[in-house]
């Protein structure tokens, strides 16, 4: 059992996610290292998959980068993250058994001349976005929130986790689908389920440092790694961590960084909690008086510290970075304030806007 400070714990995090000072040199070794990149697309300030990659890479990264790497099939888009094609075999058992809630299994098996209708549109003319994709429910998709008389949406998206359907392309941050025949290499062969379930764990961990075995499951890439690792103990904190040995014992550089709502470091919002002792909750979808940081506020990480958020948006029309405001969690002496200053300004260069403050 591991005992671990809170700074070694956070410390370990930050490495782990490629935040520390020693940047990555290309936007694969990010991807392998992470698991898997967010595929949440608000453009707020940028899609999140693209803020991941540039708060690692810098001005190194441009989005193109990761159209090419998708487009010459070496990374692929499943339900839950941009991953690299390697390890579609971890993932196709799952695949092969999805869904696993009885209601989702009921209106497919009830709808399957309209999986059928979906599946022909896409043979005859994908890719396509959804919108393009012209069928007919016999049994409507039932819901309270976002998908309800969305069939056809609804119907890409099983077939997309059922591996049936693959993302081939975007125009914009909208998805073109296509049949998976057409994207997934015919070569792949399933690894069997729990060999899957344990490697894809233990690659999980390697990308967060330091995580729960279990708790509460969140939509995307998966924040728990079962028994991968070893144990340990962080003090101020309840109940058993696992740890990446590998990260133990070495020396520690930060530097600034600016986080999506997304990004592996801030998605666990109990993690964050426990270990950067960082409040923060996503505001998008509550009214704008209630806010209290912003529409869409990307935390602040210096060194091995959360220390702030951004309330910043992206108005591409106007070719502008609009600043609303720097909330200071802990008071920014002198040379933070340069630095949170600086790398502002290198996001506004990086989206080819200027800055408005």
């Amino acid at each position: 059992m591991h005992e671990l400070t809170r700074e070694q714990a956070r410390r370990i995090v930050v490495r782990a996610t490629m935040l520390d000072a020693q940047r990555p040199t290309d936007l694969m070794t990010v991807v392998e290292r992470l698991a898997a990149l967010p595929v949440e697309p608000s453009r707020a300030v940028a899609p999140s998959y693209d803020l991941v990659a540039w708060s690692r890479l810098g001005a190194a990264y441009e989005p193109a980068d990761l159209d090419e790497l998708l487009a010459a099939r070496e990374l692929y888009e499943d339900a839950d993250g941009i991953r690299p094609m390697a390890d579609l075999s971890l993932h196709l058992a799952d695949m092969a058994t999805w869904p696993p809630w009885d209601d989702t299994r009921e209106w497919l098996e009830a709808n399957e001349l309209f999986r059928t209708e979906v599946l022909d549109v896409l043979d005859a003319d994908g890719p396509l976005p959804s919108r393009a994709v012209h069928a007919t429910a016999q049994v409507p998709w039932r819901s309270s929130g976002w998908n309800a008389d969305r069939n056809v949406r609804t119907m890409l998206s099983c077939l997309l986790a059922r591996g049936e359907v693959a993302v081939n392309g975007r125009t914009g941050t909208q998805r073109k689908y296509d049949l998976a025949e057409r994207v997934y290499p015919a070569s792949v062969e399933a690894m069997p389920a729990d060999q899957a379930r344990t490697e894809r764990n233990e690659r999980r961990l390697r990308g967060l440092g330091l995580a729960r075995a279990s708790g509460t499951a969140l939509p995307g890439e998966p924040i728990h790694v079962g028994d991968a690792g070893e144990p340990a103990l962080v003090e101020g904190t309840d109940g058993e961590w696992r740890v990446d040995p590998a990260q133990l014992g070495r020396p520690f550089g930060g530097r600034i960084a600016l986080l999506s709502p997304f990004d592996p470091v801030c998605r666990d919002r109990v993690r964050m909690q426990d270990l950067f002792e960082f409040e923060y909750v996503l505001e998008m979808y509550k009214p704008a008086a209630k806010r209290r940081w912003g529409y869409f506020a990307l935390s602040i990480l210096y060194g091995d510290r959360l220390v702030g958020k951004l309330d910043a948006t992206a108005d591409r029309k106007a070719g502008r970075l609009f600043v609303d405001a720097v909330h200071q969690d802990v008071p920014f002496p002198k040379a933070m304030t340069r630095a949170v200053d600086a790398e502002i300004t290198a996001l506004a260069a990086w989206l080819g806007l200027a800055l408005d403050r």
